[in-house]
């Protein structure tokens, strides 16, 4: 499994679509976009789903939680199964959200990704993408990071999505990594 950790704009989608391009193998992909889009209407603006200011800061209640567990458990359930599968996350909590993860991979063998990007180049592609929220890459760039260990670091604010999936497909291809933090083996 490989997990990309980055704030909203950074760049992972872009990255998830070139890894699965690039590497000889299928690759499923999953993204919180993904996940949130597939909430009932109802939870979005709620005080159990997901609140969205108009700051671009993001709140989440218990309702999102659960059922974010539920999705993560089912991610490792496919991976477990067998199938290779890369995540796209915006970790809102930080370490809390990786050791959402740690429980729900326990046993598998996940690289773990940094995506970054300068705040001012992901403000920028979030006006271009026109379906975020203005000052929501800003107010993550930092928090998403805090405390959260990666096995790979990557920089997108000068970097093309590609030379990135080629970074990544090159760490795959000296081993996977056993948690976070630890070398790589291979």
């Amino acid at each position: 499994m490989i997990v990309l950790n980055g704030a909203s704009s950074s760049g992972k989608s872009g990255i998830v679509r070139c890894l699965q391009a690039e590497l000889p193998e299928p690759w499923l992909a999953y993204g919180c976009d993904s996940f949130v889009d597939s909430l009932p209407a109802r939870m979005r603006g709620s005080d159990g789903g997901i609140v969205f200011a108009e700051d671009g800061g993001v709140d989440v209640g218990a309702d999102f939680r659960a059922l974010e567990a539920a999705w993560m458990e089912g991610i490792a359930a496919m991976a477990r199964a067998g199938a290779r599968i890369v995540v796209d996350d915006v970790f809102l909590g930080g370490a809390e959200s990786q050791k959402r993860w740690l429980r729900a991979l326990d046993g598998l063998d996940v690289l773990w990704v940094a995506v970054r990007c300068d705040p001012g180049a992901a403000a920028g592609r979030e006006i271009a993408r026109g379906d975020r929220i203005p000052g929501m890459a800003a107010s993550q760039a930092a928090v998403v990071h805090e405390g959260v260990t990666y096995d790979l670091e990557l920089d997108t604010t000068h970097t093309e999505s590609m030379a990135c999936a080629r970074t990544i497909a090159a760490r795959l291809r000296r081993g996977a990594s056993v948690g976070p933090g630890d070398p790589l083996h291979g």
